[in-house]
């Protein structure tokens, strides 16, 4: 039996051992990695060199691995949308257009004078090559993420400025290509500012019209994560529809639908974890898999150009972040990790390699194809996508390790003393979803413990209410793993609701209180009655009587009414 799975030539044609072995390198490539202090990142892609066609050939490059990794590729610049602080992205666009400006201008320039001088290029070949290393791709955004320095102002900045990079880099490709092909004229600037414009104000300010109708009308959870890819591939596609490149489309997206997922959220949470589970290991796997060491080595052009490469772009994106730092007086740690996470090349190079590969300009007396870009270049490129991604994985770690210590140092002498307990007291199921969608939002940070969920069964009660009890609490203890919320149940039988929720507010030193109101009900006198004859009686606990007519992330104004000297409150 166990001979029966095992293949008899490679590459492996059977798709479930196929699969297995890619989630075997997702699985180990961490676990091992971790112990010797080597990003995950790396390991992926040496995992997918060493299983594709150019290594031991036992998995192909083939359409499924390329369909799943540009989902992967798509769903890294869609995180960095989504989780993006949108004020701070704001206050930073100056910062970002700078810093895009810099990373790109000095590797470009540079790239086409070694590309004229050095390796005797034409001079629009000279050009495309320059931008081949001019643009970055975030591969090491999920590491940053994971680590909880993603909301970093240097991250935010490195973040705008790559939709820069990447967007100018394109534009060369698109121009280079189109007067090689001869079909650049006074109109071409024309068409192409007209449908990106179009493009951006499509995705900017029709995709949140959408999501904000979506959710609130849809409240199944696995619809909601198929509409939200359905809605980063759409965006890929009016971009490529556009004449740029698919992950500007992604990142739109994300920033489109920024406001509506809020971070703290289940919805969040499937997505953040689907993304790191399976689609952005596919795309680590298949870069790797482009990866070809024997190409290195073959002949001295391929060699020569890969240096040029690789040293003209790890040399110009770290001159870019120096500037940056200079200019925006940012520390070395936030420098660092600019560095790291623009010195990556993989998406735009890649997309751009391989059409200056396939536009052929002439042919030599022989019948040999002159390409736009030479087999060396390819190669070159494929070297550099290497290294830069192994500097890239390394630099980042470190830098927002670094971060880390500076901020938790900052903030000891800042620590509130003040333990925050939130306590949901629990009556109508149907109150329930949007209580714990609440409270997700209302938690600290990354905290994760001392959330309660309460039903009071009173004296009067019967036998049914502790059936009707566990069922609440069970739901809010499922809809708070979702969210990855740990949630305490509590059942309590009293006298009465009021005096229930009050003695549990005192022994578990409650700092937040949420009560739901139904639907279709508002106040009614019983609950007046309650809330002042007991509830409002504790000075160190918030009350927030919530009465959930829609979800909250739809929600455009928010007004808060206060009266008359309300600041005179205890």
């Amino acid at each position: 039996m166990l001979m029966a799975i095992i293949p008899t030539s490679l590459p492996v044609e059977d798709p479930v051992l196929k699969f297995f072995i890619v989630l075997a390198i997702i699985l180990l490539a961490p676990l091992l990695l971790n112990k010797l202090k080597v990003p995950h990142l790396l390991g992926l892609i040496i995992g997918g060199a060493i299983i594709g066609p150019n290594g031991l050939n036992v998995l192909p490059r083939d359409s499924s691995i390329v369909v799943t990794g540009t989902t992967g590729l798509l769903y890294i610049m869609f995180l960095a949308g989504l989780e993006i602080d949108l004020a701070e992205f704001k206050r930073n666009k100056w910062k970002s257009l700078t810093f895009g400006f810099y990373t790109f201008i000095f590797p470009f320039v540079l790239g086409i004078l070694g590309g004229y001088y050095l390796l005797g290029f034409s001079l629009m070949t000279s050009v495309l090559f320059a931008s081949l290393f001019s643009s970055h791709t975030l591969i090491a955004y999920p590491l940053v993420s994971k680590m909880g320095v993603a909301k970093n102002r240097a991250v935010n900045v490195t973040v705008g400025g790559t939709m820069i990079t990447d967007i100018m880099a394109l534009l060369v490709l698109a121009a280079i290509v189109g007067m090689a092909q001869g079909e650049v004229d006074n109109m071409f600037w024309v068409r192409m500012s007209i449908s990106v414009l179009l493009f951006g104000a499509v995705v900017l300010f029709v995709f949140p019209i959408i999501g904000r109708w979506f959710f609130k009308k849809v409240d199944d959870k696995i619809s909601q994560y198929i509409f939200v890819l359905a809605m980063i591939y759409l965006a890929s596609l009016l971009a490529e529809a556009a004449g740029v490149e698919a992950i500007i489309g992604a990142f739109l997206a994300g920033l489109a639908l920024n406001r509506l997922i809020p971070h703290t959220s289940p919805l969040m949470n499937r997505v953040d974890f689907v993304g790191n589970a399976i689609f952005i290991p596919f795309f680590l796997i298949s870069v790797g898999m482009l990866i070809d060491f024997k190409a290195f080595i073959k002949d001295w052009e391929t060699i020569k150009v890969a240096l040029v490469m690789t040293g003209t772009s790890l040399s110009m994106k770290y001159v870019g972040a120096v500037v940056t730092r200079k200019t925006f007086r940012f520390t070395k740690a936030e420098a660092g990790i600019i560095f790291g996470l623009s010195s990556a090349s993989a998406a735009a190079t890649l997309a751009a390699v391989l059409v200056g590969f396939n536009v052929i300009i002439s042919e030599t007396e022989s019948g040999e194809p002159i390409r736009l870009l030479s087999e060396s270049v390819l190669n070159g490129s494929i070297f550099m996508i290497l290294v830069s991604c192994t500097v890239s994985s390394f630099v980042s770690q470190r830098s927002a390790q670094k971060i880390l210590e500076a901020e938790s140092e900052d903030t000891v002498a800042d620590v509130n003393t003040e333990q925050e307990n939130i306590l949901l007291s629990l009556h109508y199921p149907s109150t329930v979803e949007d209580m714990v969608s609440l409270m997700v939002l209302m938690k600290s940070g990354n905290k994760r413990n001392n959330f309660y969920a309460l039903n009071v069964i009173g004296e009067s009660d019967n036998e049914s209410s502790e059936k009707h009890a566990d069922k609440l609490l069970t739901t809010a203890q499922d809809l708070g793993a979702a969210a990855d919320v740990k949630i305490v149940p509590l059942t309590r039988f009293d006298t009465n609701v009021t005096e229930g929720i009050s003695n549990e507010v005192k022994e578990h030193k409650i700092s937040d209180l949420v009560m739901g109101l139904e639907k279709d009900r508002g106040f009614s006198a019983s609950f007046v009655e309650n809330l002042y004859g007991g509830l409002l009686d504790n000075p160190n606990t918030n009350v927030i009587i919530y009465h959930a007519a829609q979800p909250i992330s739809t929600i455009k104004r928010h007004l808060v009414v206060m009266p008359r000297n309300a600041h005179l409150e205890p």
